[in-house]
């Protein structure tokens, strides 16, 4: 592989997209972010996937983009939150390069995602979304854990770029 993938996973909030993105134009590699790619070729919003074809069909969704990138070279793959939370999925595309757990402090990931509509997080549509947030990164945790981590919190996009670089040369 001579252009191996950089596959970016984490909680929502965590900046994958942002950082994916620096890093595609820095490496002169394609950016691909699943759930965009999931959304454009089924003409629907994940919120839309999800109330009208239920869970399941969108998880088969992410499991058919993740073998169909785990088979590409040369891209920076910003995940879903939960795509690389199923072991099939991480490990087809762990196969394709290097895996990279973006993580931050909740107070962080909820001033992030705060900037955008709730429409677009229906997992924080609660009451509490700090609690939501707290909760769902506590049930997350043993499963990023498997993944190099690199935190995001009180880090420019570019900082945490460099990170990224750093330890994927160094492999």
């Amino acid at each position: 592989m001579n252009r191996p993938n950089i596959i970016l996973t984490g909680f929502m909030g965590c900046g994958k997209t942002t950082v994916g993105k620096l890093l595609a134009r820095q490496l002169q590699y394609e950016f691909v972010d699943t759930d965009h790619l999931i959304e454009e070729r089924s003409g629907m919003s994940i919120p839309e996937i999800f109330k009208s074809r239920g869970e399941a069909a969108f998880r088969s969704l992410e499991a058919t983009v993740a073998r169909e990138l785990g088979a590409g070279e040369g891209m920076v793959i910003a995940t879903g939150g939960r795509l690389m939370l199923d072991p099939e999925n991480a490990r087809i595309l762990g196969m394709s390069g290097s895996v990279f757990c973006l993580a931050a402090r909740p107070e962080e990931i909820l001033q992030r995602v705060s900037r955008k509509s709730q429409a677009a997080r229906p997992l924080l549509n609660s009451p509490d979304p700090m609690a939501r947030i707290v909760e769902l990164t506590r049930e997350r945790e043993e499963s990023y854990a498997r993944f190099p981590q690199i935190s995001t919190s009180g880090k420019s996009p570019q900082e945490v770029m460099q990170d990224i670089l750093a330890r994927f040369r160094s492999r």
